[in-house]
């Protein structure tokens, strides 16, 4: 360890001391800015924290004004070469903990860093602790006490690359903490990333020209509630009762009473001649409330106009100034298209009534920016927790009003002026192709009285999609693009598709699921992705049936093969029917509502089988006569059993399933497995076999042994015709 280089106690309240401001990241050169404002000498930045140094007097403004903050550490020694427990331990005691720690306050040491063989934080806390321990009883003096839950002085200690920092917490609890936010919404953002945001869109200025503010999807209220403690000269916290400095061996309470007197006079002031403007809206009821109840908090409750309804509803009578929002990130792919028609309707709201203001908005996704239909014309880097976000600011342009000969010649207005939503040429190309698919099918589909079909399968390369309806409800599957493709231009084109289709379908957005469909081996295409447990009802003929179109890769209901179910509802009278490889068994649902007299539907999935039982007794079918069974379907088949008059079996293209004895490869194996479902068909049935290997072919032996015939043109409907090798169905019955 490198000889250490130490603070000591001021002499007078005048003396520099060192100290480092910690932040989240990105918000450093803000921090600097800020500190420097309140008096301190900054030095540097680095990751996350500011350094400089401030008298006694200018730590306590810190404390008690920084809006962002984390903490104030006073530094008290910082080291070289510390790499082990022992070295962490010495430097721990060379500094002169019983100058800087109030008699009887208790520790808690706050431990940051790694090094290779100190590997855990509460290890490395634990070495700072003992050399704490170690000095004051060199001296003579009593142990320090520990408190991890509440203790009245928090240590700091940060090691990295073998550099040691030591200091103490002046702040106690992180400075973001007002108190103020005892109710929260769901994703708040932290107040000092929200103060972040307000400076970086020049708030304070433009609260001091008097310029209104809007939040159209206000939350918890973080937003405004910071925006009215600037606006009233508030510091943000000024409410807190303690700071980790009231455990400081050179805290001077008279000093701190005079500064938090001087800001406790500055609010009064601040607040009495505040005449600003501040309004929020939220759809969330709940969050309306809790925003009112953290406004009341924090003393700004008269400043604020926080109500509940639709953030692209009429806004309420303003002067211009300032609208500032946090709208959803949508982390997950779902959530897109719910995302996009948001987006798309903010831009609208905003040519349309907030013409002259400037716009700033954080996303987790900038490419969704551009479907405000705006361009940003300054973009800040943020971190929201873990997340990158990036902060939009926008001016929203007066509309151009077309001399009285122009509109005689009939120019017509930009998009921006129109307050219409702008999409590219190939979305309207995207979007002509969606009507021209509607209008060929809508002769075949009113006829049929099919109501779940495909729309558009990739019919353009560069709208990789596959669009299906279910009633009511969408479902759109995003082919992963290869990597050829530039990720950003297929995401943009992603955004751009999704855009359209509520308009072109007449859909609301939130009917809209979306999920990416790639390459999957065995029955991953099967398994869960969600959880919402969310189920509708759909008609196929004169079955119900139960589809999620969240939880999984796949539906419940394979829209490809609904001529495959119609056939078996057509030829099921009487019979004794088998369902392999059941799925969610509506193939033979619609065999049981066709007249068949019994049914055995088998599966490995106690999810699915589950699934099975609902669509069964959604249908008042008799589950004595129609049985589910979980077990695995190539060991079922290899057993003797009962004999069946009509079986369908529909095997996955590959699995290698931890439920499977084997391995299961459909165009290697499904000779054999034909084999075996011969053997339990009946003299005079009919297996009817389907695969989805779209370069499948039929085994000769199979050929030479079963009179087989393909059946895979006449199980294609209108939907699916350009997709012929979608699915191979064959006929297979027992030679004459």
């Amino acid at each position: 360890m490198m000889p250490s280089s130490t603070e000591h106690l001021p002499d007078t309240a005048h003396e520099e001391l060192s100290f480092l401001a910690t932040c989240p990241r990105s918000m450093e050169t803000l921090l600097a800015d800020e500190l420097s404002g309140l008096g301190a000498s900054v030095a540097r930045t680095s990751v996350s924290s500011v350094h400089g140094s401030a008298t006694r007097d200018v730590l306590y403004r810190l404390c008690l004004w920084s809006r962002l903050a984390n903490r104030i550490i006073l530094v008290a020694g910082r080291f070289e070469d510390v790499e082990d427990g022992p070295s962490l331990v010495a430097a721990s005691h060379s500094i002169e903990w019983q100058t800087l720690i109030a008699p009887g306050a208790s520790l808690r040491v706050d431990f940051h860093g790694e090094s290779a063989q100190i590997r855990h934080t509460r290890f490395g806390a634990q070495c700072v602790k003992d050399g704490v321990v170690d000095r004051f009883q060199d001296h003579g003096l009593a142990r320090p006490t520990i408190d991890p839950g509440a203790a009245d002085l928090r240590l700091y200690a940060h090691l990295h690359r073998g550099r040691l920092v030591l200091g103490i917490d002046l702040s106690g609890d992180s400075l973001h903490l007002r108190g103020y936010r005892l109710e929260g919404a769901s994703a708040p953002l932290k107040e000092n990333l929200a103060a972040a945001l307000l400076v970086r869109a020049d708030w304070p200025a433009r609260a001091g020209r008097g310029e209104g503010l809007f939040d159209p999807m206000c939350g918890s209220g973080t937003l405004l509630i910071e925006a009215a403690l600037m606006a009233c000269d508030v510091a943000p916290n000024l409410k807190r009762s303690r700071f980790g400095f009231h455990g400081w061996a050179a805290h001077d309470e008279t000093l701190w009473q005079e500064i938090h007197g001087e800001a406790a006079h500055r609010a009064r002031v601040g607040r009495r001649e505040c005449q600003l403007t501040l309004c929020g809206r939220d759809h969330n009821l709940r969050a309306v409330e809790a925003a009112r109840s953290n406004a009341g908090r924090a003393g700004v409750e008269a400043l604020l106009h926080i109500e509940h309804g639709d953030a692209l509803s009429a806004p309420p009578t303003m002067a211009s100034g300032l609208v500032i929002t946090n709208p959803p990130y949508g982390e997950r792919l779902g959530e897109l298209p719910a995302l996009i028609s948001l987006y798309q309707g903010l831009g609208a709201l905003l040519r349309e009534h907030f013409a002259g203001w400037s716009v700033a908005l954080l996303t987790g996704d900038p490419k969704l920016g551009h479907r405000l239909g705006m361009k940003a014309h300054r973009q800040y880097a943020f971190k929201n927790g873990s997340l990158d976000t990036k902060l939009l600011l926008i001016d929203v342009r007066e509309r151009a009003r077309p001399e009285k000969s122009e509109q005689a010649q009939g120019t017509p207005k930009s998009d921006e002026d129109a307050g219409a939503v702008t999409h590219s040429a190939g979305a309207q190309m995207f979007a002509n192709r969606l009507r021209k698919n509607q209008k060929r099918l809508s002769k075949w589909l009113k006829r049929s009285g099919v109501e779940c079909y495909r729309l558009y399968d990739a019919d353009m390369p560069e709208y990789a999609l596959a669009i299906d309806i279910y009633g009511a409800w969408v479902h759109v599957q995003e082919y992963a693009a290869p990597r050829s493709i530039d990720a950003g231009q297929a995401e943009r084109r992603l955004l751009e598709a999704i855009g359209v289709l509520p308009e072109v379908l007449d859909v609301p957005a939130d009917y809209i699921f979306l999920k990416r469909r790639e390459r999957q081996s065995g029955r991953a295409q099967y398994e869960r992705r969600d959880s919402s447990g969310q189920r509708f009802q759909v008609g196929e003929g004169s079955a119900k049936l139960w589809v999620n179109l969240r939880d999984y890769l796949d539906t419940g209901l394979f829209l490809d093969h609904r001529p495959v179910r119609r056939w078996l509802f057509e030829n099921a009278a009487g019979k004794r029917v088998l369902n392999l490889f059941c799925y969610t068994a509506s193939a033979s649902v619609q065999a049981a509502l066709g007249g068949a007299s019994e049914s055995l539907s088998i599966d490995m999935s106690n999810t699915y089988l589950g699934w099975a039982e609902d669509n069964f007794r959604l249908n008042r079918l008799d589950m004595s006569r129609h049985r589910l069974a979980r077990e695995d379907c190539m060991a079922w088949l290899e057993r003797t059993g009962p004999q069946f008059d009509l079986i369908f079996m529909d095997p996955p293209t590959f699995s290698n399933s931890k439920k499977m004895d084997n391995v299961l490869d459909i165009q290697r194996d499904h000779g054999h497995m034909i084999e075996r479902a011969m053997a339990h068909l009946a003299p005079g049935g009919t297996l009817l076999f389907s695969n989805n290997l779209r370069r499948f072919q039929m085994d000769e032996s199979v050929n030479a042994r079963f009179e087989v015939k393909s059946l895979s043109k006449q199980m294609l409907d209108p939907d699916f015709e350009r997709r012929p090798d979608i699915h191979h169905v064959y006929q297979i019955r027992h030679q004459s």
